[in-house]
């Protein structure tokens, strides 16, 4: 047992149970906070959004919760995290349209890793301005958890990547220290906390979403026709997937903008356009995963209507992979 992991066990308790974690980490939110704020970096995943009513409950007004859409976010989804934090819950929302800042940011970037921490950085950066503005914010609250800690090489573990939470901050933060309420939990872990904390359950069931959002989706330099064209094939996988009901097997499933064009053929003309690929896995930690068996004739169908419905692209793969030896995203 290495020592990150000896941390966790000595963190949790052997016999650990949510409702007792929640008490053990509001108890221990309100020691480290006191009467100081703290800015919470909210991508409206579960990991974020279980640290946001985490800490609203231990520390209510005293934290401000911040959305960036840094332009890598799926269909809609700034909408629906502004209607859920902000109308349901009544937790302070700030947010931000930052599309433009990240592009160019990540301009000429096709490294995984340096756009993983051109992102993270540059998060850091946005939160650092927008504490600015709200005043005096001495703590930046974030949703990492342990596979994170795991894949980036901390406490002894191999890295696999950098995660913008752990390997992609800069080491001049501009706060006095982070908030981690969830850092030593697996996804399946974080999911019971959000069940005990009352959380809707079609919130605690989210599919994850990475930090850097569809950026480790699309692979070589991010730009808007790219990300576009992911998102209209995301939206339509996910949809095809709801209705038939598929989306119960899978822990994640999503489409990936793979950077290659191929030749095509539409209304008996030449196209030469994009490959989309998509992939759906079953996991309980994240650390491992397998591959969900879709049917067929539902993967051939949905095929069939990205390259169709979606312009730019003709042609669409998928990727059954296990993890190891692939990771779950992409990039």
């Amino acid at each position: 047992m290495n020592q990150a992991e000896k941390e966790r066990v000595a963190k949790l308790g052997k016999n650990w149970t949510p409702k007792g974690y929640i008490k053990k980490e509001i108890e221990a939110i309100r020691r480290q906070v006191g009467d100081k704020k703290v800015l919470l970096a909210m991508s409206g995943g579960v990991d974020s959004s279980v640290c946001a009513v985490l800490l609203h409950k231990a520390i209510g007004d005293q934290l401000t919760c911040v959305f960036v859409d840094h332009g890598c976010m799926r269909k809609n989804e700034a909408k629906e995290v502004k209607k859920v934090f902000k109308g349901k819950f009544g937790i302070n929302l700030i947010q931000i349209d930052a599309e433009e800042r990240f592009l160019a940011k990540a301009k000429g970037i096709t490294d995984p890793e340096l756009k993983r921490k051109c992102i993270g950085g540059e998060f850091v950066r946005v939160f650092e301005e927008e504490a600015k503005k709200l005043g005096k914010i001495e703590f930046l609250g974030q949703g990492t958890i342990y596979p994170d800690i795991v894949e980036s090489g901390v406490g002894g573990h191999k890295a696999v990547k950098a995660h913008h939470n752990v390997g992609g901050l800069p080491k001049d933060i501009g706060f006095e220290g982070l908030v981690e309420p969830v850092k030593y939990l697996y996804k399946d872990e974080v999911r019971k906390v959000g069940r005990a904390l009352g959380i809707p359950v079609e919130m605690v069931e989210r599919q994850p979403f990475p930090g850097p959002g569809l950026a480790v989706r699309c692979l070589g330099e991010l730009t808007k026709e790219k990300l576009d064209i992911l998102r209209d094939a995301d939206a339509i996988f996910r949809e095809e997937m709801a209705k038939a009901k598929l989306d119960k097997k899978a822990q994640q499933f999503f489409a990936i903008m793979t950077n290659v064009k191929s030749v095509g053929v539409k209304n008996g003309a030449r196209t030469f356009g994009y490959v989309i690929a998509i992939r759906a896995v079953s996991t309980s930690q994240f650390v491992k995963a397998g591959i969900v068996e879709l049917p067929f004739k539902f993967v051939v169908s949905v095929a069939e209507k990205i390259a169709t419905k979606v312009k730019g692209v003709n042609r669409v793969v998928w990727d059954i992979t296990p993890k190891p030896p692939a990771t779950i995203e992409w990039e």
